[in-house]
């Protein structure tokens, strides 16, 4: 049963993920605005739902399923690389900063966030 859940979050996730980086960033040109939302976003709620409860078919289905699928470490390195190529050095250094220290700090507030609401 456990599959089913990571499962049917991770179906959710990708279509979320797909939708708001198509709105987010329509033309995929410039600052990469859809994928550093959806991988902040969950990484605040990842640390959130971890602060908030144990190991659960919540967090199969919430964590490892939807965030899972919703963020996307590979297409942030694939932006990464071609900020790189394109000699978009401030772009690169903005993006990584934004999207490793600031990811960190935001699902390391969630966690707070969460055990204080526990």
């Amino acid at each position: 049963m456990s599959i089913l859940y990571v499962a049917l979050g991770g179906f959710a996730g990708s279509i979320i993920r797909y939708f708001l980086s198509n709105l987010l960033n329509p033309d995929k040109r410039g600052f990469p605005r859809g994928t550093i939302f959806v991988n902040l976003s969950g990484s605040l709620v990842l640390g959130l739902l971890m602060g908030m409860m144990p190991a659960s078919n919540w967090i199969l289905f919430m964590g490892t399923g939807f965030l899972g699928s919703y963020t996307t470490f590979s297409t942030c390195t694939i932006e990464l690389i071609q900020q790189l190529e394109n000699k978009q050095y401030l772009l690169f250094s903005l993006y990584f900063f934004l999207s490793y220290a600031c990811g960190i700090l935001l699902a390391f507030f969630g966690y707070l966030l969460g055990t204080y609401m526990q």
